[in-house]
């Protein structure tokens, strides 16, 4: 494995990361700034505060002495419906969710761009399947590339969020992608027994979730499981494997070896990293998750 990687995107028109510090982030998402927390910031905030107290929302967590959740300024937009945003010609959904996020990762720019890539280069038939898929925007990148595509996540409501993203870009509404709701361990249980086989994966399990059933997920027990399923779905000739973690006690170069082990089978390269916006204010770097990734030689 080579040395760690910054993986980033400069090719953001409708997303910024305006500034960061005292334990916040500062964003504008298409029209509209937010605030959210971000613990890491231990750092002073290098935009003055006005700038900051201008947001059209910002989300409180539990830690800062107030009730948990979004607290919106008056008359901007109905948070319930949300607004358009796009990402090198794909149209997404963007709003504002219980749990701080707005329906997608910018940060994950930077795997959309090398999934379609990777994809379209080898000019053959590649099927994709994209685990804790969450919204999909990933999904309708590799739908771009010509691949199928399979998408799974324990939650409805997401599912039909990725559904409606499909809608949103009229070229995918016919093209080859299956919604399946369901628990990942056993949706690749099932897949194991019926035979089938993917070129492609990508998967960002999170720290601690349940799936439809109840099921209970923390990454520090299931991971390994995980692993061992989708080591098992491999076609004979893979493409890549991503993996990605915003669990704040895990780290690039532990999803690495892990899945350097995963792939042990296979010629390839693995490369590991953190997943960073370039910030506005004074062109900082910032890191917001953990990833690995694989590819063919």
């Amino acid at each position: 494995m080579k040395q760690i990687k910054i993986f980033y995107s400069k090719d953001w028109q409708d997303y910024e990361l305006l500034d960061t510090g005292e334990g916040e982030k500062l964003e504008k998402f298409g029209k509209y700034t937010f605030v959210r927390p971000y613990e890491d910031a231990v750092w002073p905030k290098t935009l003055e505060k006005g700038k900051w107290e201008k947001a059209d929302g910002k989300y409180w967590s539990s830690k800062e002495g107030n009730k948990a959740g979004w607290q919106m300024s008056k008359g901007t937009f109905d948070k319930d419906v949300g607004w358009e945003m796009e990402y090198k010609g794909i149209k997404f959904l963007a709003k504002p969710t219980p749990f701080r996020h707005l329906g997608f990762f910018p940060e994950q720019a930077s795997h959309w761009d090398f999934i379609e890539e990777q994809i379209k280069k080898v000019k053959r038939p590649i099927k994709f399947l994209n685990l804790f898929g969450y919204t999909g925007v990933a999904s309708l990148f590799a739908l771009r590339a010509g691949a199928e595509v399979t998408h799974v996540d324990a939650s409805k409501e997401v599912l039909t969020w990725a559904k409606e993203n499909q809608k949103k870009n009229a070229e995918f509404v016919e093209a080859p992608m299956r919604v399946i709701e369901d628990d990942v361990l056993k949706f690749l249980e099932r897949e194991v027994k019926r035979g089938n086989k993917y070129d492609a994966i990508i998967m960002d399990p999170p720290k601690f979730g349940r799936g439809p059933k109840g099921e209970i997920w923390k990454i520090e027990e299931m991971l390994p499981k995980l692993l061992a399923q989708v080591g098992k779905v491999l076609s004979p000739k893979p493409l890549f494997v991503i993996l990605t973690s915003y669990a704040t006690d895990s780290s690039s170069l532990s999803l690495g070896y892990a899945l350097e082990e995963m792939m042990k089978g296979f010629s390839g390269e693995i490369e590991s990293g953190e997943l960073c916006i370039l910030e506005k204010s004074n062109e900082r770097i910032v890191p917001l998750a953990n990833t690995a990734l694989w590819s063919a030689n």
